[in-house]
């Protein structure tokens, strides 16, 4: 199964923390992960590599959230990331952030489930 292709799938998990070297300098020798510096965009983004291949990433908290406190976050693959937000709210979730666009990899959005739980849906492009 390629988690990239395969719809409902977890296929990519997430550090959101406001000091990635030290996020680095703990889960790098933890794990034995390869860490990769890159960006999305403007935004310094560190690619997460376990035996060869990308399995998540680090970055910094955007900057209209700058006292996030650090936290792993999921993604899903999804064939339709905006029926899936649809789908979501009309089971009684809520979308905190829209299906928005991620260049090069395809779109997400951000859902909270009924009883406060959050995870990614996401719709790779050309993944796999």
């Amino acid at each position: 199964m390629d988690p990239f292709q395969q719809s409902g799938a977890f296929s990519w998990c997430e550090l959101i923390t406001p000091d990635v070297a030290a996020a680095k300098a703990f889960y790098g020798p933890l794990f034995g992960w390869t860490l990769k510096e890159g960006a999305v965009g403007s935004t310094p983004y560190t690619v997460i590599e376990a035996g060869g291949k990308e399995i998540g990433g680090m970055a910094p908290p955007p900057p209209n959230q700058a006292n996030m406190p650090p936290t792993w976050g999921v993604y899903i693959t999804v064939e339709d990331v905006d029926a899936i937000a649809e789908q979501a709210q009309a089971l009684g979730g809520q979308v905190l952030l829209p299906p928005i666009a991620i260049e090069g990899t395809g779109k997400f959005t951000l859902i909270r489930d009924p009883q406060g739980a959050t995870f990614c849906a996401i719709e790779y492009t050309q993944r796999g």
